[in-house]
């Protein structure tokens, strides 16, 4: 048990140095391939953040275990908006000013209803899904390019500009080195980290599910708990909050379709019960917060903090229990030893 906690400790931070180095070559590549750090900003780095969630949840459908790579994205974005906005607010209070996020926490709340879509085929999700998924995705896209160019671009974008490529074939090796590291580390720290959650999840006798909800979406998302603190102490808080807001939505379009296009998923009942419920919630809870044009308060990310507190622990003591995740625990346990007849 300990050394699997600590494997799954480990393989967080080799997906987090392989996200930073993915980005880092890949944002110096295209600057010195003539494309402006407003377009790195939106898409390498965009993409970039969300790297440990995908590498984790394409590696969990490949090798078997689909609650982890399910639970994984519904976890992250209950984590974004309940635990990032909610630390965040305590540490600074958000002031939200700008209209961008108001739009995108109604495409929030719009996609969060999305893999209630698995009801159309008997609580799958299948790759048409994912393809409408991704369909969406380039939409959204689209609509941040645009959004983020009237706005003036975005914090990550600061940070490009700043660092200039160097000229020369040594330095556009070291770009190279940088992004081929980068994803061969993402390879390797999601093969331990699915790996050794699957373990934690046997030793401890609770579901898959519950310890990608928890754990795998944890660690995932830190890359965007440490964007959103970054760009609140840099004074570009509704940007931040704008990004926190991004990343739910690629999770479902992003993470979630290329999942299930390359591997449909069944979804647990309790998922559509009680963890898609507590996300569409959270979702909504938005809605007060960001429209009155106050921001983000200490009370409200206090609020924030102790629902996804609340939440967690519900996760932990079983309940709300389902006999579909009572098969999840017991189908993990290994078999029972035989005594051998002498």
């Amino acid at each position: 048990m300990a050394i699997d906690l600590l494997l799954l400790c480990l393989s967080i931070i080799i997906l987090l140095i392989g996200a930073e180095a993915m980005v880092r070559g890949a944002s110096r590549l295209a600057l010195r391939l003539g494309i402006s750090a407003f377009v790195v900003g939106v898409t390498v780095v965009g993409f970039g953040t969300s790297a440990p969630e995908l590498a984790a949840s394409l590696t969990s459908v490949t090798s078997g275990h689909p609650e982890i790579a399910l639970g994984n994205v519904i976890g992250s974005n209950i984590m974004n908006i309940a635990l990032v906005l909610g630390i965040s607010a305590i540490v600074l209070p958000i002031p939200v000013r700008k209209n961008v996020v108001r739009k995108e926490t109604l495409i929030v709340i719009g996609v969060a209803f999305l893999p209630y879509l698995a009801f159309l085929s008997g609580g799958r999700l299948e790759r048409w899904m994912g393809i409408l998924f991704v369909i969406m995705l380039i939409a959204f896209l689209y609509y941040t390019w645009r959004s983020s160019r009237d706005e003036g671009g975005t914090p990550e974008e600061e940070e490009i500009e700043r660092v200039k490529p160097k000229a020369g074939l040594a330095s556009m090796t070291s770009e190279l080195v940088l992004v081929c590291g980068g994803i061969a580390l993402l390879v390797l720290g999601a093969n331990v980290l699915v790996s050794s959650a699957s373990n934690v999840a046997r030793t401890m006798g609770v579901s898959e599910l519950v310890i990608g909800l928890t754990i795998v979406a944890g660690g995932t998302s830190a890359p965007e708990l440490v964007t959103s603190l970054v760009a609140t102490f840099r004074g570009n808080a509704d940007l931040g909050v704008g990004n926190i807001l991004g990343s739910c939505v690629f999770n479902i379009l992003g993470i979630l379709g290329i999942t299930i296009v390359v591997v449909p998923i069944e979804v647990p009942a309790s998922v559509f019960a009680f963890d898609l419920p507590v996300m569409i919630t959270l979702s909504v809870a938005c809605l007060p917060i960001f429209f009155t044009g106050k921001g983000i308060s200490r009370w409200e990310g206090v609020l924030l903090l102790a629902g996804w507190l609340i939440y967690t622990v519900l996760l932990y003591v079983g309940w709300p229990a389902s006999q579909e995740d009572d098969r999840t625990a017991a189908s993990i346990q290994p078999p029972p030893s035989t005594m051998r007849s002498s």
